[in-house]
């Protein structure tokens, strides 16, 4: 796999506008139409505060910046690394038409139950939301609860958490406004939350198109199709669920994984840049699920499901096909240069 060709550039290009933004509040966001054309796509990029690599912003209409968290106190947000916030904002100067969105969750990110279940709560964080939108000058508010009703990932839910769930979302749109952003992701079987009641308050949709099998169950994690090696979990089975959910292809946005999800003697989750083939495995493409992953070379056994050039061409051509509004990928510090912009030289460079 070919290093990162234009990190050199790229990080120039940051560091120069980091060390303008450096320490400086922002006072007010920009304004936008943030209905997206009919005949435009969108990349959204996750970007993370954990990591340190330099975007190019020539490569994304979007970057959600992970995270921010619901607070201890149920009614402000957190944010992790604000200088790295402050940087990412700064890609601005690079890429004026650039979107960028605080996504608020993750996996295991709690207290979003007991926050909107009360609408004193609610009303609380959505300000608060809307604070740190004009505080760093951002365009909108990502919400990734992972899951209402579910307790899943180690947090707190409740049965009533769907129709709070809705609650929450009418509540942040009132109080962002019609001119910002409001999005979510969302797993990848649609369930968890009611679409039909959300899609009046929702810009677009997320969909968390991968981690759909464990690596344990000897299934790639992110195939394309159904296939009897890759199983019935698939981006096509998510892309349709959620059109079923009441969501239309024009805010559903598939989601790819730039890291892979494996078993002994990989790592549970390894970076897209750190993929390769170990002493006695074997790289397999099937062909018919649209994915790669890595064998044992003697059982067969599947050890390592990811994404590679092939298998994203193939979602690529599928999100146009769809007619969806774009792709999305998490996350963009994991990928060494090829996946990125494979990305945008179909969706946007076309």
């Amino acid at each position: 796999m070919k290093k990162l060709q234009k990190a050199a550039v790229v990080t120039a290009a940051v560091m120069s506008v980091a060390a303008v933004f450096s320490g400086c509040n922002h006072t007010s966001s920009a304004t936008q139409d943030n209905a997206a054309d009919s005949t435009s796509q969108i990349v959204v990029a996750y970007v993370t505060g954990w990591s340190s690599c330099a975007p190019d912003p020539s490569l994304m209409t979007h970057i959600n910046y992970a995270f921010g968290k619901v607070a201890p106190t149920f009614d402000s947000v957190t944010v992790q690394n604000p200088a790295r916030l402050d940087s990412v904002v700064a890609l601005r100067r690079v890429n004026p038409d650039l979107k960028i969105m605080l996504s608020i969750g993750g996996w295991g990110a709690g207290n979003f139950s007991e926050m909107a279940a009360d609408s004193a709560l609610r009303a609380k964080f959505a300000d608060d939301c809307l604070a740190k939108v004009e505080r760093y000058g951002l365009d909108g508010i990502d919400i990734d609860w992972e899951y209402p009703t579910s307790s899943s990932a180690g947090i707190s839910s409740s049965p009533e958490d769907t129709e709070n769930y809705t609650l929450l979302m009418r509540q942040l749109r009132e109080t962002l406004g019609s001119d910002r952003l409001l999005t979510l992701a969302t797993i990848w079987s649609a369930k968890y939350i009611d679409f039909e009641a959300i899609l009046p308050y929702v810009d677009f949709v997320n969909i968390m198109s991968y981690d759909m099998s464990p690596a344990s169950s000897g299934r790639p994690h992110a195939p394309l199709y159904a296939s009897e090696a890759s199983g019935n979990h698939s981006a096509d089975s998510a892309y349709r669920a959620h059109l079923a959910a009441g969501i239309p292809a024009e805010k559903l946005v598939l989601g790819l994984p730039f890291y892979g999800r494996g078993v002994d003697p990989y790592p549970d989750y390894m970076d897209y840049k750190d993929l390769k083939v170990l002493p006695g495995t074997v790289e397999i493409y099937d062909s018919i699920a649209e994915t790669p992953y890595m064998a044992d070379s003697i059982s067969g056994r599947i050890l390592m499901g990811f994404e590679n050039q092939r298998s994203m061409a193939a979602k690529l051509h599928y999100i146009k096909q769809q007619g969806m509004l774009g792709a999305m990928y998490w996350e963009y510090c994991a990928d060494n240069g090829d996946l990125a912009q494979q990305v945008a030289d179909s969706i946007l460079h076309k």
